[in-house]
């Protein structure tokens, strides 16, 4: 067991980092996440600590889960440090104890962060050893894999199918998370895993014993930001984008391929109501949003 804890706090899809204080023995000036010693098993006292330096009450912190401990090297001396992970519901933060300040970053910048002094110039953040290792232990990050048009959904399959097996893979199992497929993204699929190498080991690139996933061109370099790839994998109604006058094509059903004006869209039932160019007398047709296709937008 080890006798020192770093914790990462969670509030909605932004973790903290706190950058220490230049007088601190230890990595002065490093960002990094809470860090206390004592028994990381006592989360009484670990969430005691996370208050003592953020001044974030006990009662708006809800732990989730720790990690295995990692050695980390101060100085001449090898330390072991537990990983956990909190939930806050408050993101006001007062840096004290051997802290000065903080930020609320994307889980795809722990690792490198840009601090208003470096930015611009492309210069890192000092942090310390592992900073990212260890986030990976207790939560995930999202890396994008490029795959073949049209074959977003049989690459997941077989991804799901080799984690659920008990060959080569087994040992990655518990650290892939999760297989994303949005619906409206084409030659992309989204893997939600504790590190990149769990992700290369699953799709066999090169240099693995792994079989190469069919369909499956590469991993995308580095983490996906969350504030640029939610709004992808949030689902969006099929009435979307579609507004009253605009020219639609219909692609499904019996009237395919004809073309029409919407003249109601009800989003509750995700319909539309439009009326068939073609028609000798005006009837107003409902049909599902998903089918129809918008081939020119009101002005």
């Amino acid at each position: 067991m080890s006798d020192a804890f770093v914790v990462y706090v969670r509030h909605g899809e932004k973790v903290l980092i706190l950058q220490r204080s230049d007088e601190v023995a230890d990595f002065p000036g490093a960002w990094d996440g809470v860090y206390g010693v004592g028994d990381p098993e006592d989360i009484d006292a670990v969430t005691t600590r996370i208050t003592e330096c953020t001044g974030i009450p006990a009662d708006a912190l809800q732990y989730v889960r720790s990690g295995l401990a990692r050695g980390l090297a101060f100085g001449n001396r090898l330390n072991d440090v537990t990983p956990l992970l909190f939930i806050a519901e408050s993101d006001e933060v007062t840096p004290r104890t051997i802290y000065k300040n903080h930020s609320w970053v994307d889980p795809a910048y722990i690792g490198y962060y840009e601090s208003e002094s470096s930015e611009g110039t492309g210069a890192e953040r000092y942090s310390i050893p592992q900073i990212g290792d260890m986030y990976g232990d207790v939560a995930a990050f999202l890396y994008i894999l490029k795959t073949s048009i049209g074959q977003e959904e049989n690459v997941a399959k077989e991804i799901r199918a080799r984690l659920s097996g008990t060959g080569s893979l087994k040992d990655i199992q518990e650290e892939i998370f999760g297989v994303l497929v949005p619906g409206h993204v084409r030659g992309y699929i989204f893997v939600e895993a504790s590190a990149l190498h769990h992700v290369e080991k699953l799709i066999g690139i090169s240099g693995m014993t792994t079989t190469r996933l069919k369909n499956c061109r590469k991993v995308l370099p580095g983490v996906s930001p969350l504030e640029n790839t939610l709004s992808y994998l949030e689902p969006k109604a099929a009435t979307a984008g579609i507004e009253e006058g605009c020219i639609i094509e219909i692609s499904g059903g019996a009237f395919k391929g004809q073309s029409a004006r919407v003249i109601r869209v009800t989003e509750s039932k995700e319909e539309v109501t439009v009326e068939l160019f073609e028609a000798a007398v005006p009837v107003a047709l409902t049909v599902r949003a998903d089918q129809v296709r918008v081939t020119q937008r009101v002005e």
